[in-house]
């Protein structure tokens, strides 16, 4: 398959007259490759996605003996047989010829596995080198490992390398320049195939010398090596206390986030209205016209500075978190939990990882879809991703359970505890309506069966914290945090105009308001409220500061000093119990956010399932709405 490459800085590399070797970079998820990727590369690195597919791909080099190497880095895939995008892609590239040798990293603690992925790129390429990474972790379990061995069983190069430390990494370099510059290797041990017809067949051709082969290189020293993993899956994955458990972390990840960003976003408040007041002053200073002092800064600017200081602490502090899981191993039995719930609605368990990424936003967990190998099923998660709160609804949802439904408006440790586990519960709430939405899809628009999928249960790892900090920084809040920026620019322009332009004696957003007023109120909502979610179609973390905007007739967004003067407020602009549970429902389920239905549109290429995103939960939400004001309406 021919890779789509794009230029990227050559700085760091030795030479400057082209690539002398290309390497290919397969294995299973989970061993470490992307780890031993970064580690040869560094910051020469160029992602981007495979020519026709969505499937994302790493490019990087480095430089050994005053040589080139550019490493292609396949997707993590458990075999080549093509069952999915990512297994589609590692094969043709494999098979095209294009790398000059292909390095397989495996799991020294369950090599018998990653074995059979070896030996079906050994049965297809020339020039091959088996990289065993995590061999620490194999220690520590007394596995011992016979690298001799296993390079004779093999027939290629077998490196030992511990890529956290990057221990190994330059034998690895030299054994790679060593196959690139040698003729294709002739000792390569490949199965014979002649008497199997169909793929079952050779698929157990391959577990069978996989296990011949790790019987005669692998030996343990201790008789339960893997007792602690076996501890911790019967509590993470049992029927009694799995579930609840999950539950327990997630609470937890949600109280430490809530806690923990308030200070941060104070602090950048304030900075960001220091610095206004010297805005305004420049302006002052230049004569600029009001209208676009107005729309550069009372609009523009107040609406990138409040998505930034809400958005920024709790990104910061949710993704790390999230990432530590995943980096443990715990996500995958996340997977494994709720695989019968998805099933059962016809998605795929797969799709519980991709809601958690949901968590953190949207438009990640949609991308994410692409780990989910059926495109059916790949389709209905993304088109139901956005029923689990992503961070920028998060304040809202916050604000509205602290002021009206735990009866406090104070900071303490207790009632933070308290909000966490009502924010918990419209989560599981979330949770529900994405299985009953993806039934729905699976019985209508997307009629097929539930396909099953290949999970693998990961060993326990220690994270490495600082590296576990920095890429969720620059991978996810940066990245989360740029699109937010980049959409609240324009929509920053488009709020200053409904609030300073008038239609007689009222302002844009009022008039339109009063329009909206009549079905706002069916739903359990006032047209300010309904208002300020299509105004804050751009980014989530701009409808609460809509509203305050609309209720204090002000022509910028507008921050609130304390919970108690916003509950007051509200409750001048006639909220009740009944108002706050329908816009908080309604910030559950409403359209998505444009990046993400920018990030649905490129991921399906498809106009049909970008509406039904958009009208799907909106759809819900507006139901929901309807029937929970008419029932409070009753009992309360």
């Amino acid at each position: 398959m021919t890779q789509n490459i794009i230029q990227y800085n050559t700085q760091g590399c030795a030479e400057s007259d082209g690539i002398k070797k290309t390497i290919a970079l397969a294995g299973n998820p989970n061993v470490g490759k992307s780890t031993i990727f970064n580690s040869l590369t560094g910051l020469n690195q160029h992602t981007g996605n495979w020519t026709g597919k969505t499937v994302s791909n790493a490019i990087g080099k480095y430089t050994y003996n005053n040589k080139i190497f550019e490493i292609v880095d396949l997707p993590g895939t458990y075999s080549l047989f093509a069952g999915s995008a990512e297994e589609e892609v590692a094969r043709d590239y494999i098979q095209s010829g294009d790398p000059d040798a292909v390095v397989i990293v495996c799991d020294a603690t369950c090599l018998e596995r990653n074995l059979n992925l070896a030996l079906q790129i050994i049965n297809i390429s020339s020039r091959v080198i088996l990289c065993v990474n995590l061999m620490d972790e194999a220690e520590k379990k007394g596995i011992k490992i016979d690298c001799d061995e296993l390079s004779l069983q093999l027939g290629c190069e077998v490196v030992s390398v511990i890529a956290r430390s990057e221990k190994g990494l330059d034998t690895l370099k030299a054994k790679v320049e060593e196959v690139c510059g040698s003729p294709p290797q002739r000792f390569l041990k490949r199965l014979d195939f002649s008497g199997c017809t169909t793929e079952e067949e050779r698929t157990v051709k391959y577990v069978s010398a996989s296990e011949e082969i790790a019987q005669k290189c692998v030996s343990f020293n201790k008789a339960h090596y893997d007792k602690r993993d076996r501890i911790l899956d019967r509590l993470f994955t049992s029927r009694l206390t799995g579930i609840p458990i999950m539950l327990l972390l997630l609470g937890g990840i949600f109280w430490l986030t809530i806690v923990g960003a308030n200070y941060p976003s104070e602090l950048l408040s304030r900075f960001f209205g220091f610095l206004q007041v010297h805005i305004d002053a420049f302006f002052e200073y230049i004569n600029s016209p009001l209208w676009l002092s107005g729309i550069l800064v009372d609009g523009v600017y107040k609406t990138v500075t409040w998505v930034v200081s809400v958005m920024l602490p709790p990104m910061a502090i949710f993704f790390p978190l999230f990432t530590l899981l995943e980096d443990f191993g715990y996500l995958p039995r996340v997977a494994f939990n709720l695989d019968k719930f998805f099933r059962k609605s016809g998605a795929d368990g797969k799709a519980a990882l991709t809601m958690c990424m949901g968590f953190g936003c949207n438009a990640c967990g949609v991308i994410g879809c692409r780990i989910i190998s059926s495109p059916r099923e790949r389709i209905i998660a993304m088109l139901t991703n956005s029923f689990v709160p992503c961070n920028g609804r998060f304040p809202t949802l916050i604000a509205i359970i602290t002021m009206f439904l735990i009866g406090g408006v104070g900071s303490s440790l207790g009632n933070s505890l308290l909000c966490a586990i009502v924010l918990l519960l419209v989560i599981v709430l979330g949770v529900f309506i994405t299985l009953t939405a993806s039934r729905f899809l699976s019985k209508t628009v997307l009629k097929g069966e539930s396909t099953c999928f290949t999970l693998e249960l990961p060993p326990y790892r220690v994270p490495q914290i600082g590296k576990v900090i920095i890429r969720s920084i620059l991978d996810r809040t940066l990245f989360v945090l740029g699109r937010a920026v980049t959409v609240a620019v324009p929509a920053g322009a488009i709020i200053w105009i409904f609030a300073n332009v008038s239609i007689g004696n009222n302002t844009l957003i009022n008039t339109v308001a009063d329009l909206l007023n009549p079905f706002a109120s069916a739903i359990g909502l006032d047209g300010i409220i309904l208002l300020a979610f299509i105004l804050g179609f751009p980014a989530n973390e701009i409808v609460f500061p809509i509203i305050l905007m609309a209720y204090l007739s002000k022509g910028s967004l507008t921050e609130y000093e304390s919970l108690s003067q916003l509950h007051n407020l509200l409750l001048a602009n006639g909220w009740t119990v009944i108002t706050a549970v329908c816009t908080m429902l309604f910030s559950l389920c409403h359209f998505p956010c444009s990046t993400t239905m920018i990030s649905i549109y490129k991921e399906t290429k498809s106009k049909k399932y970008t509406a039904i995103a958009f009208f799907l939960p909106l759809g819900i939400g507006i139901l929901i709405c309807f029937v929970t004001k008419n029932v409070l309406s009753l009992v309360l």
